[in-house]
């Protein structure tokens, strides 16, 4: 299926709806959640998903496992998706909170046919197959680590998502104490208990995961100059020692 809404199939019995969707450049699916979990696959461009807990980037060729009856918000950038809805009966592993996963090549191409299935394959020995076998790659699948806790707390909340929107390097721990009217011991502790890191640590984790859509068109020097590094070199250690990937491996294969 291809571009249509889940609402139109969500009552069909099939275990898994597959359905592709090319959204416009800059598209935001504002707060929604499903009955269903969701594997959310972009076969192009960048989606930065939020839930209340945090927030995920997921380049190209990677997919995002979503929870049922999670509350959540996507913003595509330049967005093509393979989405897979499943009853959750159906996948008794998927995670509790949201996970960014490598999508291998064997399954790429298993989801870009299973956006060419019917609605209704329940008779479709081959299309059975394609879903049966999407199942048994997608349970095995490594995860990378494309994401940051959001603290559920004001002002800590406001100050974080506003962060993440506009990632400035200017920022600093007294322009956060300032806006929090909290003495900065007091704040840094209670930020750390709900987040479980240090707030300059937390803004040096959201740059680098707004480097990730920077990083399909320019180039990782261009990037470390955008964000404030110092060099390339320091750019580059930052994101792998973050990610456990090199800010190369952002680009779409």
């Amino acid at each position: 299926m291809r571009n249509v809404p889940l609402a139109r199939v969500d009552h069909l019995p099939a275990e898994v709806l597959p359905i592709a969707t090319d959204y416009p450049p800059d598209t935001l699916l504002s707060w929604h959640e499903h009955r269903r979990a969701q594997f959310l696959y972009a076969a192009t461009g960048t989606m930065l998903v939020e839930t209340d807990a945090g927030a995920w980037t997921v380049p190209g060729e990677r997919a995002v496992l979503i929870p049922p009856r999670t509350r959540h918000q996507v913003r595509m950038l330049d967005t093509q998706t393979s989405s897979l809805y499943i009853e959750p009966s159906a996948v008794p592993w998927w995670p509790a909170a949201c996970r960014v996963v490598e999508v291998p090549p064997l399954l790429r191409e298993l989801l870009l046919a299973a956006a060419d299935l019917d609605a209704d394959y329940a008779e479709d020995r081959r299309a059975d197959a394609v879903i049966t076998l999407i199942l048994l790659e997608a349970a095995g699948l490594s995860e990378v680590p494309l994401h940051v806790a959001l603290p559920h707390e004001q002002p800590f909340s406001r100050l974080c998502r506003a962060y993440l929107a506009d990632p400035d390097v200017g920022v600093s721990n007294a322009d956060w104490v300032r806006a929090a009217a909290m003495s900065e011991r007091m704040f840094t502790r209670h930020f750390r208990h709900l987040t479980g890191t240090s707030p300059a640590a937390w803004r040096s984790r959201a740059r680098l995961l707004a480097s990730i859509p920077l990083l399909r068109h320019k180039t990782v020097t261009e990037v470390a100059t955008l964000l404030g590094y110092a060099s390339p070199a320091a750019f580059s250690y930052a994101f792998t020692r973050a990610f456990d990937v090199p800010p190369s491996s952002m680009r779409q294969r």
